[in-house]
């Protein structure tokens, strides 16, 4: 690495990023390509989808502000300052217009970079993202155990998801401090419930090429929601991906689908590493 601000360990690479040591690691060769995760997870959640795109891109996958093995200094989260992370992480990379796949949260965090950052990137996917609450949305957040801004029901997840729970603690963990994914959640919590209040005008701003894509039987959110943004984004694609729920979305097809657009899209991508 030719940045002092970057600097490698045994398992990836930490970036200076708005503040942040944020960890990240890196595949392959070719134009750029990051991979931003969801809620709850990790950067680890893109493994089965590597092998595939590492033979076209050089495929980076950060973990977020306060996920995995990045630190939070502050102790918010807001999808307006996870993008401005992730701006400041392709700065200190030395990215030129890299492309940009998020599915979820990450999705989330794509809208945003799209909105407010016009240029940065050589094209965006935005994967299972959504603008307004829904009643299946609230429903399914609460059936979760997050139950409002910064209330998580942590015995209710441990009583009715032990697997889920444990992953979590594993990919969170902090030596210091044991109960930390708790907190996390409860971050999460927060950022889940803050209505985005996104007008028309804002998708407008998107001018990268962008892929919406979400499964047809999402349990957070309405296709509907997909079809309106893909409609608001000028240089816009759609994918209703058959059978997939907001879980399960991320097989096969969503790969094939994604690999399919960044594709045609990747000529201007380029990195100076």
């Amino acid at each position: 690495m030719a940045q002092a601000s970057r600097s490698a360990t045994q398992h990836g690479r930490y970036a200076q990023a708005n503040g942040l040591m944020m960890f990240y690691e890196a595949r392959g060769s070719g134009p750029p390509l990051i991979l931003l995760h969801g809620g709850t997870a990790t950067s680890s959640m893109w493994r089965p989808q590597i092998p595939t795109l590492v033979q076209h891109f050089r495929v980076i996958t950060p973990d977020s502000r306060g996920y995995g093995r990045t630190d939070n200094p502050t102790g918010e989260l807001s999808y307006r300052l996870l993008a401005d992370d992730v701006a400041g992480f392709i700065q200190d990379l030395g990215l030129t217009k890299p492309l940009i796949c998020g599915y979820s949260d990450g999705g989330q965090i794509v809208l945003e970079i799209g909105m407010r950052y016009p240029g940065l990137a050589a094209a965006l996917v935005v994967g299972a993202a959504w603008y307004r609450f829904s009643k299946s949305y609230v429903n399914t957040l609460k059936a979760f155990g997050f139950e409002g801004p910064g209330a998580v029901n942590i015995e209710q997840l441990k009583r009715e998801a032990p697997d889920s729970v444990n992953h979590r603690q594993t990919e969170h963990a902090r030596p210091d401090n044991p109960n930390y994914w708790q907190m996390l959640l409860k971050q999460i919590a927060t950022l889940w419930w803050t209505p985005l209040d996104y007008e028309a005008e804002d998708f407008r701003k998107i001018t990268e090429p962008t892929l919406v894509v979400m499964g047809d039987r999402d349990e957070l959110i309405e296709i509907e929601q997909a079809l309106e943004m893909y409609r608001l984004i000028a240089n816009a694609e759609l994918a209703i991906l058959p059978n997939a729920s907001h879980l399960t979305a991320t097989g096969k097809l969503f790969t094939e689908t994604v690999l399919d657009f960044l594709l045609r899209r990747s000529t201007t991508a380029s990195h100076r590493e």
